[in-house]
């Protein structure tokens, strides 16, 4: 796009009126050129931002900081293979192992110490979940893993105090979605490969 930019610079400079047709290639010359250095940029930042929560880590002693940490990681790992997308091989790998291995440590630390009405403990479900889904291209395993935090977590939610009511019932809304988005891509492609 950068040659394209160059080139429509070029035209611009002629003089003369810019028909529709060169303001759209100009306008979408600009775009795509930007648009990938800002997502080289998005990138850059996650990566930095990924390491100074590496620094703080440690520093986690109660349970929900220490889910909410590793989540965060978690996240970031899981952004990032959005970035280093292709081969199971490098790079792409290693930042989904990473995620991985950040979600599960959360998840084991949110299961044994949180309720499962906790804001925190239902987000972390909510992103493991996509990162299932999204990363790993393992729908029934999303699926599990939102539904029973879903499941969990409806059986309490009458003991909850009215705002973290509605902070937990936001989070489980989003869980729903994404089982009855997910159970239904799942379904259309077993119909589709029984045909």
């Amino acid at each position: 796009y950068d040659d394209m930019v160059h080139h429509m610079a070029l035209v611009a400079k002629m003089g003369l009126e810019l028909s529709t047709e060169e303001r759209a290639l100009f306008s979408a010359a600009f775009k795509n050129a930007v648009g990938a250095r800002r997502q080289a940029w998005r990138a850059l930042t996650m990566l930095e931002q990924k390491e100074k929560l590496r620094e703080v880590l440690p520093l986690a002693t109660g349970a929900e900081s220490k889910v909410f940490l590793h989540k965060l990681h978690g996240d970031y790992c899981r952004y990032l293979t959005e970035f280093e997308p292709g081969a199971p091989q490098g790079k792409h790998a290693q930042l989904a192992e990473d995620a991985h291995d950040s979600y599960k440590l959360a998840s084991d630390i949110a299961l044994n110490d949180l309720p499962p009405t906790n804001p925190v403990r239902l987000g972390l479900a909510l992103n493991f979940s996509v990162f299932y889904y999204e990363v790993l291209n393992s729908p029934e395993r999303a699926c599990l893993l939102a539904k029973a935090a879903f499941d969990d977590a409806i059986s309490a939610m009458d003991n909850l105090e009215d705002d973290e009511y509605q902070d937990s019932a936001s989070i489980m809304q989003l869980l729903r979605d994404n089982l009855t988005l997910w159970t239904a891509d799942m379904q259309e492609a077993s119909d589709h490969h029984v045909n």
